[in-house]
């Protein structure tokens, strides 16, 4: 009787997976744009008791998505997002205080809406954002969330190129410190999520 149920089981399962196989594709669409809109930190500097602000710079960024279709339709994807960037203290003096890599790691799915060759949607995201800043100051990752939307064109069944914005918020604890370096940590910051945009153009190529 186990048995039994344990064939029907692999025998579903299996089915089930033939039938998605044959209906999904994989894709790969590589992508790059403009981020922006990052939201400010209030800091402060535990050794001279200076207050002011941390702000994320705006500048170019590129990534990668890596996913399936689905019949709803839609996809589910993973992103990989990547911008050279730096630090700036504008309360302090306006200048850079130090350069900074933010990356985006996140799993996500879209839903679309299509009308012909041109397909609207919207899209919801989740995972890492991973701030590296250059010299000895260590990384910083935080859990974080997405959303947007955007539209699609199909030039062949093969390939589409599509425009998107999306929003992502990082979740960082309020009254924290950031950035440390090797012998203690420059800042205290006061935050509960960083926000930052994005706008996107890529190119969609399905397998």
């Amino acid at each position: 009787m186990k048995l039994t149920a344990i064939a029907s089981f692999v025998t579903i399962v299996s089915t089930a997976a033939i039938s998605f196989s044959s209906q999904a594709e994989i894709y790969v669409s590589p992508f790059g744009g403009y981020s922006f809109g990052s939201s400010e930190f209030d800091i402060s500097d535990p050794n001279t008791s200076e207050s002011g602000k941390l702000k994320i710079s705006e500048s170019e960024h590129y990534g990668v998505m890596i996913g399936t279709t689905t019949k709803d339709p839609g996809n589910i994807y993973f992103l990989y997002s990547t911008q050279a960037t730096d630090v700036r203290n504008g309360a302090f003096s306006n200048e850079v205080f130090n350069e900074l890599d933010v990356d985006y790691f996140h799993l996500g799915g879209s839903l679309y809406f299509p009308n012909g060759k041109f397909k609207p949607y919207v899209t919801v995201t989740a995972g890492a954002t991973h701030m590296r800043p250059s010299g000895d100051y260590s990384s910083e990752t935080r859990f974080s969330m997405g959303f947007g939307g955007g539209a699609a064109y199909e030039i062949t069944p093969q390939v589409a190129l599509f425009a998107d914005v999306r929003g992502y918020a990082t979740f960082v604890n309020s009254d924290n410190t950031f950035f440390c370096g090797p012998n203690e940590c420059v800042w205290h910051i006061s935050a509960d999520v960083m926000w930052q945009g994005q706008a996107n153009v890529g190119l969609e190529i399905k397998f």
